[in-house]
């Protein structure tokens, strides 16, 4: 785990505002007959504009820019020809390379009208990453997080993924340690100033398995149901969680 100075925090916390920016975009853009590659080109502009690099290009291997992830993916969703349909959830997951620091967020956006159980899935897996931002006291425990996000979840009826888990993150864009969304309360690193964690939801309509396709990257509900995945790069500082980007301080 490496502790993060104020300045390092500042950096970060101007890598994460290209990628809200890059979210935005993405957003307007979204509707019927939009393929998630036209997405991919739109964000690969935005980053370049802003003088920063496409995290996850060529990361491991990887061949996009973003990760678009469709109804049933869970994440890794790789961006193609694919036409988003009226209906459709997609999630969409960006990370950028500014002045040696990482940034880190995705969410997950409505295709024009969807229905009211995917509606109520947004709802819940943004929330609780909410909540696991506003769980982050100082002297808590790390587990206090995925406490949080599991029990909102599983108590509106949804499941959470185990397969995937989010990460500290800094000059690399993977850090220790993992931040899973699930498990009991009290255990774990104790949280302090200096942590910077990447915390991503990732939300099940059915049950929480995962299975990824012959691409070897997207990851999608074994049982078909839709998911949905939120993500904040988050810093713990001596007044609290700041979502980095967002200008957004929740006191300790």
């Amino acid at each position: 785990m490496v502790l993060k100075t104020g300045g390092e925090i500042e950096l970060m916390d101007e890598a994460n505002a290209i990628v809200h920016r890059v979210l935005d975009r993405v957003e307007e853009a979204i509707g019927p007959g939009v393929t998630t590659a036209e997405l991919d080109r739109l964000a690969a502009e935005t980053i370049r504009a802003a003088k920063a690099v496409p995290a996850f290009l060529n990361y491991r291997g990887y061949p996009a820019t973003l990760c678009t992830s469709v109804n049933d993916e869970i994440v890794h969703g790789i961006p193609g020809d694919r036409e988003l349909v009226e209906g459709d959830i997609v999630g969409v997951d960006c990370g950028v390379l500014f002045k040696g620091y990482y940034g880190d967020a995705a969410r997950t956006f409505p295709v024009g009208r969807i229905s009211g159980a995917a509606s109520k899935l947004l709802d819940v897996a943004r929330t609780s990453l909410d909540l696991a931002v506003e769980a982050i006291q100082l002297g808590g425990h790390l587990s206090d997080i995925g406490h949080t996000v599991q029990r909102y979840v599983e108590e509106h009826g949804f499941s959470v993924v185990r397969e995937f888990v989010g990460h500290g993150i800094g000059t690399a864009l993977h850090e220790d340690p993992q931040v899973p969304n699930f498990g009991p309360a009290g255990r774990g690193p104790k949280l302090r100033p200096g942590m910077v964690l990447a915390i991503e939801p990732m939300v099940n309509m059915g049950r929480p398995g995962a299975k990824i396709d012959p691409d070897g990257w997207t990851a999608r509900t074994e049982d078909g149901s839709l998911s949905a995945h939120f993500e904040y790069s988050v810093a713990i500082t001596g007044a609290g969680a700041q979502v980095l980007g967002r200008s957004s301080q929740v006191a300790a």
